[in-house]
């Protein structure tokens, strides 16, 4: 579905992403993993086109996304959840879940608001809540479930597990394995080891902005040099 291929992303002149590649199939889960500063929030922005890179391929469905602005990578079907979430603060649940509608979309699961309060009971609770009075973990339910009003093919979760209590991640991971359930292709960026683990199909591990591994986690717990080398502190 996702195919990323030798991307070179800058910051001004700082060479973030240096050559990056992987793939991503429909209707996988897969985990981008590494330090702060590995690159895992770059790639992110990158394949969305918020980050252009300057060298390499973005196909989605085999369309290239290089050289579109970010608002048709997102009609494309590509629903993106950043990591500071940038919900409306002075809109209520309902209404920011609006701001997310798009189409039906061929190929994707098709959510109503109905569905999203299921998946996030917390959100149905509190629908007529504003932003601003929902906790951190609260907000990062209503950032997903607003892109899913978009009806993504592929989901992209920048660190969905950051600072955020520990019964609401359980409550994440639940959703996300959910989500994979329903035949929704994601990819996610984490630091969180167990949480990857437990909701992911395969890890790709970034330093640097370059690739250092690409496997199951089962490869990975065989390889400790390679976990040590680069997601220990």
């Amino acid at each position: 579905m996702l195919e990323v291929s030798a991307i070179h992303s800058f910051y001004g002149k700082a060479h973030i992403l240096d050559g990056l590649s992987f793939s991503v199939a429909r209707g996988e889960v897969v985990a981008l993993l590494g330090r702060n500063g590995a690159g895992k929030s770059t790639t992110m922005k990158s394949v969305m086109q918020l980050v252009p890179p300057r060298a390499g391929s973005v196909s989605f469905e085999g369309r290239e996304l290089v050289g579109l602005p970010a608002y048709r990578t997102a009609k494309a079907g590509l629903g993106y959840v950043p990591e500071d979430r940038r919900i409306f603060s002075d809109l209520t649940v309902l209404e920011n879940l609006e701001v997310g509608r798009q189409p039906p979309r061929e190929g994707a699961p098709h959510w109503t608001v109905a569905q999203l309060f299921e998946l996030f009971p917390n959100l149905a609770e509190r629908r007529h809540n504003r932003g601003k009075h929902m906790s951190g973990g609260e907000q990062q339910m209503l950032s997903i479930a607003r892109t899913l009003m978009g009806n993504p093919a592929l989901l992209l979760l920048d660190e969905p597990s950051e600072g955020i209590a520990p019964v609401i991640v359980e409550q994440m991971a639940r959703s996300i394995l959910t989500l994979k359930a329903e035949g929704l292709t994601v990819l996610i960026s984490e630091q969180n080891l167990h949480f990857a683990r437990a909701v992911a199909d395969r890890a790709i591990i970034l330093e640097s902005g370059q690739k250092k591994f690409d496997g199951s986690f089962a490869l990975l717990e065989k390889q400790p040099e390679i976990r040590d080398a680069y997601l220990s502190v």
